[in-house]
């Protein structure tokens, strides 16, 4: 017997009293547990248990698992068991059925009918109307950040090179980062979170907007690593978005807008063809 049957024969027949190695003559898989003729197999639980996890974690895991399984089981029966109105209950699961539906084939309407993505004029006149409600809810910036082992040589030119971050030091630093960089991430061109940053360094912010408003080129260090953050812009929870860091958000609205227009416009036309036809007949 080998270890994994073992588990499951001391806590499959112990615990829920399940008839050990059982086959199923439908398929031949072998039962691990069972609760009022609802079985789990064998094969199933195989495929949760991580590959090398060590055994005595394994034992917890099947435990946990079979338990919960069998917890779940147990509970919905005892439900249906005192629960008297269950016709309520069809009729909302029904109601999510057809919700659920409809709403997979108006995306698929929407698909289908290609849906023109919002012109660069309608996002501009958007947000200049609407400016005053852009405002940031997450501390973003631009810049580059630079990972360095803490005995990487030629640390006060790549210093100079970060705080400049001009043409020149780019491409210094490019080259530099190729044999000595353990990680390099230039986003002049794109707004990232501030929180994806320090996560990745131990800057100490006790106040993120203080720190973003401050010196335009920040360094840490720890015991193997040196970090430099150039910040050449951002962003501070509160404050007001400019156009590009606005612009995909408001995008993505005017799109859904569309689509919602879209998808008004078919069901006007589905009822006035169901009038049309008598498939709809009201009776005053």
């Amino acid at each position: 017997m080998n270890f994994f049957r073992f588990i499951l024969s001391g806590m499959a027949c112990c615990a829920l009293g399940a008839s050990c190695s059982r086959i199923l003559p439908d398929a031949g898989r072998e039962v691990a547990a069972e609760v009022h003729d609802h079985y789990l197999y064998e094969d199933e639980i195989q495929q949760m248990i991580p590959a090398g996890l060590p055994s005595g974690d394994s034992v917890l895991l099947v435990e946990r698992y079979i338990r919960e399984w069998a917890t779940d089981l147990l509970m919905y029966e005892k439900a249906k068991q005192n629960i008297s109105d269950m016709a309520q209950i069809d009729r909302e699961v029904e109601e999510f059925r057809r919700t659920l539906i409809i709403h997979q084939y108006q995306q698929r309407l929407v698909e289908q009918r290609s849906v023109e993505d919002p012109l660069e004029d309608e996002v501009r006149a958007f947000y200049e109307q609407n400016a005053a409600r852009m405002v940031a809810s997450e501390n973003m910036l631009k810049g580059l950040f630079l990972v360095v082992p803490g005995d990487a040589p030629r640390l006060d030119e790549v210093r100079e090179w970060v705080d400049k971050a001009d043409a020149e030091s780019l491409e210094h630093i490019d080259k530099y980062t190729l044999q000595n960089a353990v990680g390099y991430d230039y986003f002049m061109d794109h707004w990232l979170p501030l929180s994806s940053i320090t996560r990745k360094a131990p800057f100490r912010i006790k106040n993120p907007a203080k720190f973003l408003a401050g010196p335009s080129m920040v360094e840490t260090s720890d015991s193997t690593h040196h970090y430099f953050l150039k910040i050449s812009e951002y962003c501070a929870v509160g404050q007001p978005e400019p156009y590009d860091l606005a612009r995909e958000r408001i995008a993505k609205m005017l799109s859904a807008k569309k689509s919602g227009e879209l998808v008004s416009e078919i069901e006007r036309e589905l009822y006035e063809d169901a009038v049309a036809s008598q498939d709809l007949k009201i009776y005053k």
